[in-house]
């Protein structure tokens, strides 16, 4: 028999009523705690698995950093090993010339040496020679139609004095003879007019000299009644006929650029014919 909260008892109905309300409440908690077990460990594993996740998805971007940093470092390696390669061959291609350079530098080098051991040698050979030269150059102004003969013979006296010039080095008077002598032989290719003395006979008078190459020297004195030339074979002057004195007039005036050039009949001396 059963007794509720008035005491009394209960029985058939009534009491199976009053049983369940009883006990309903702990029912409803067993049944709970029932479902809500496995919810709550559920729960706690997928909080549990979410923070692996992150912990992992942490761990991913920290290596992720690393490969690209390792990936930077690798490329910027390669550059420089790119950049020391292309240097290297560059350096190869330099080193080459410069041995080139070395060895064209050493042969002339050596033959500076050897030019220099021959230069007491050359000395006392063209030496001489020079001498030579002058001689003959004196020589031929002697015998050579007498055109601006102070002048000439001026030029053969400083030639002379300039050999026994300690100042003056071989080379530097070796080119003062030539180009006395390339004046020498432009004489022979041009027309001159200059004023100057004419000495004949002992009287000397002031005449417009016309000198033709080498071919002819002739003058015509200042009022224009005389005029000669330089008879070479007899090396004495000759007064030509009143006939060239227009000729040579117009010489004179063409070799001093005052009219245009053209043709002059003038005397020339005869051919010799060559045995």
């Amino acid at each position: 028999m059963v007794r509720f909260r008035s005491g009394q008892p209960f029985t058939g109905r009534g009491a199976r009523r009053e049983l369940l309300r009883a006990t309903r409440l702990p029912v409803f908690v067993v049944i709970g705690l029932w479902v809500a077990g496995p919810l709550l460990a559920g729960a706690a594993s997928v909080g549990e698995a979410i923070g692996q996740e992150a912990q992992a998805n942490g761990a991913g971007a920290a290596s992720q950093k690393v490969i690209e940093k390792l990936s930077d470092d690798a490329e910027a390696l390669a550059s420089e090993y790119r950049a020391a390669l292309q240097t290297t061959r560059s350096l190869d291609v330099y080193n080459r010339q410069l041995e080139s350079l070395t060895a064209a530098q050493d042969r002339e080098i050596e033959s500076m040496h050897r030019q220099i051991d021959r230069v007491t040698e050359v000395g006392r050979e063209i030496l001489p020679l020079m001498l030579r030269m002058i001689d003959s150059l004196d020589k031929f102004v002697e015998l050579d139609i007498p055109f601006l003969q102070e002048e000439r013979t001026d030029r053969v006296r400083q030639l002379r004095d300039m050999m026994d010039r300690a100042d003056v080095t071989i080379s530097e008077k070796y080119r003062r003879l030539l180009e006395s002598y390339q004046i020498e032989y432009d004489y022979g290719r041009n027309i001159e007019a200059y004023s100057g003395e004419l000495d004949d006979g002992g009287a000397s008078r002031t005449v417009d000299f016309l000198r033709i190459g080498r071919l002819a020297l002739l003058y015509q004195t200042l009022d224009g009644q005389e005029t000669g030339t330089w008879n070479q074979q007899d090396r004495a002057w000759v007064v030509l006929d009143a006939e060239y004195r227009g000729a040579v007039a117009e010489g004179i005036r063409m070799a001093r650029k005052q009219v245009a050039p053209d043709l002059i009949r003038v005397p020339l001396p005869a051919a010799e014919v060559l045995p």
